[in-house]
């Protein structure tokens, strides 16, 4: 890997781990948001063009519906699984304990920015396996399981279609359809959660 996208990668996933563990609704998460998409865009740009693409709107936004169903199947299990549970809902907390407008405006605006990264700069740079393996690894600085077993396999998909449309449109268009239908659905399966007499997690 070039040592810009490196120091890029670095930078980026050290921000995204602190958004993650920043108090949910705080100012402090979204500007930390906001810094993890602004530092993918700007190595982006700064790694040279990002190419767009062919294809068509309908098709990458039919996926990214598709993915979702076949998320929200395994959320009706997962939510089943204690560990698993803890996981989504510690993210989902971002969703319930501030405004949705404003966390589901942040989410849409870094999963886009990571397309122009990861299935732009890098993967123009260190091709779809490697670039899909240092996402996974970027992802791991949340410590949140749920996040890197989702990054694992829905970067594995953005990578395919950036291969098949030869630049980052589809996958920018399915990872954005895909975090909305996320944000808007996911919350109702994970309610907050809070601490009981005996200082167990419980649904509230």
């Amino acid at each position: 890997m070039k040592p810009l996208l490196a120091a890029v990668t670095a930078a980026g996933s050290g921000l995204l781990g602190a958004s993650l563990a920043s108090r949910p609704g705080s100012r402090r998460f979204h500007v930390l948001t906001a810094s993890v998409a602004a530092t993918w865009l700007a190595g982006a740009h700064a790694a040279g063009p990002v190419r767009r693409g062919r294809g068509d709107i309908v098709q990458p936004a039919a996926v990214g519906a598709g993915a979702f169903g076949v998320f929200y199947g395994c959320a009706l299990v997962a939510r089943r699984i204690p560990l698993l549970r803890s996981a989504i809902t510690g993210v989902l907390d971002h969703a319930h304990r501030g405004s949705r407008a404003s966390v589901a405006a942040t989410a849409l605006l870094t999963g886009a920015a990571e397309e122009v990264f990861f299935r732009g700069a890098l993967y123009d740079a260190a091709g779809p396996r490697a670039s899909t393996a240092v996402y996974v690894l970027s992802t791991t600085a949340t410590r949140n399981p749920a996040l890197v077993l989702a990054s694992a396999v829905m970067g594995t998909l953005f990578a395919w279609q950036r291969g098949r449309s030869g630049g980052v449109q589809a996958p920018l268009l399915t990872h954005v359809v895909w975090s909305a239908l996320m944000l808007a659905f996911m919350p109702r399966l994970f309610p907050p959660e809070t601490l009981d007499s005996s200082g167990v997690r419980a649904p509230r």
